[in-house]
């Protein structure tokens, strides 16, 4: 073998050695996407705008503290004027007809607790790009409140249904169990308490801020937060390491009630009359770690 073929085939050889090394790097790495509950975080209205208490009169509001979170979809966009499912659609769980018309099958929605990896998706999946917006869409809260019943203090748990139409077979809130075996459309609420297991049906109780609403307005009854990464987020391809991405959820007082006597506490003991006025979640700002 003469010296200069000798040299190119060794050339060639660390060649593709490098090349093979670089793929399984990129085979490798994922997308490592977390949710994460924050009370303190900036408390958005529909369509973006900032929205605090004092401007709601006679209703007042608390700070739910989060068991678990269910979501169902998850999409990236590039483009303000993109519509909704006109990105890259990371996740989207099974849907259902067993109860009629198609809704999510809440039993298959995927369930964190705060703070945990809601999913690991291969970059090699992911079309090159580069990325401003996120759209997660949250179909069930279990959480904790205050509240009062003559006059003393308890902790209660509440499940409330955000998605958009929910499939629910049976639903366990903290103890006890509820049998449900319909659809159920945004505003679907189970609260378990001293009283028992207490269920009801609200419109227009939950708040889904969108901050392309003026460009790419949410169909009505979605429940897609909007947030916006605070650089673009860019997907080459060639990532060697995992890329963990954090949605940071706002719970500012989330959980809002009509507070018919005054006090600022929620008194169940008051009935009806101390309604449930909002239970959607407050805005949406993707982290990359």
């Amino acid at each position: 073998m003469n010296q200069v073929f000798f040299t190119f085939l060794m050339s060639l050889l660390l060649l593709l050695s490098a090349c093979k090394k670089d793929e399984e790097f990129v085979t490798n790495s994922k997308l490592i996407i977390k949710l994460e509950i924050d009370s303190t975080q900036v408390r958005l209205g529909n369509n973006g705008e900032e929205s605090t208490l004092p401007f709601l009169g006679d209703k007042r509001g608390q700070h739910p503290k989060f068991n678990t979170i269910s979501a169902n979809y998850l999409e990236l966009s590039s483009n303000p004027n993109t519509p909704l499912g006109g990105g890259v659609i990371l996740y989207n769980s099974p849907e259902t007809t067993l109860g009629g018309s198609k809704a999510i099958d809440i039993s298959k929605a995927k369930t964190i607790v705060p703070g945990d990896v809601f999913l690991e998706i291969p970059i090699k999946n992911i079309p090159v790009g580069d990325y401003e917006w996120v759209r997660l869409s949250v179909c069930l809260q279990n959480y904790a409140l205050r509240y009062y019943y003559d006059g003393i203090e308890y902790n209660g748990t509440m499940a409330s249904f955000i998605g958009y139409k929910n499939y629910i077979s049976s639903l366990l809130v903290k103890y006890q169990t509820l049998t449900v075996n319909s659809n159920q459309i945004q505003g679907f609420w189970a609260f378990e308490s001293i009283l028992g297991l207490q269920s009801g049906l609200g419109i227009n109780l939950t708040t889904v801020p969108n901050v392309l609403a003026s460009t790419s307005p949410n169909p009505t009854g979605s429940s897609v937060i909007t947030g916006k990464f605070q650089k673009v987020f860019t997907i080459t391809g060639k990532e060697k390491n995992d890329i963990t991405v954090t949605l940071s959820i706002s719970s500012n007082n989330s959980f809002v009630w009509k507070d018919l006597n005054g006090n600022g506490r929620w008194d169940l003991d008051q009935g009806a009359d101390e309604s449930i006025v909002d239970m959607g979640l407050r805005g949406l700002i993707p982290i990359v770690q």
